[in-house]
């Protein structure tokens, strides 16, 4: 992991094509302004988890098929 101190109004390139700037330190918040091509996806990381967790848990879950099975031997 690289750490990196940046002030209000300083950049960072990542790449050639992605430049982070800080905005604003105001309140313990950080406003970062990036850009970056369309084709670079930016999502926050506890989006990313959520997303990662919600297809996890659709894997694990019985198609309507296999439920329609099970129902129909618990009536048998």
């Amino acid at each position: 992991m690289l750490i990196l101190q940046r002030k209000e109004g300083e950049s960072l390139l990542i790449g050639d094509e992605v430049e982070l700037t800080v905005l604003a330190v105001e309140a313990g918040r950080v406003r970062l302004a990036i850009q970056a091509p369309r084709s670079v996806t930016i999502l926050r990381s506890e989006l990313k988890v959520a997303a990662q967790t919600n297809r996890e848990a659709a894997e694990e879950e019985a198609s309507p098929l296999e439920l329609l099975g099970v129902l129909k031997e618990k009536k048998e």
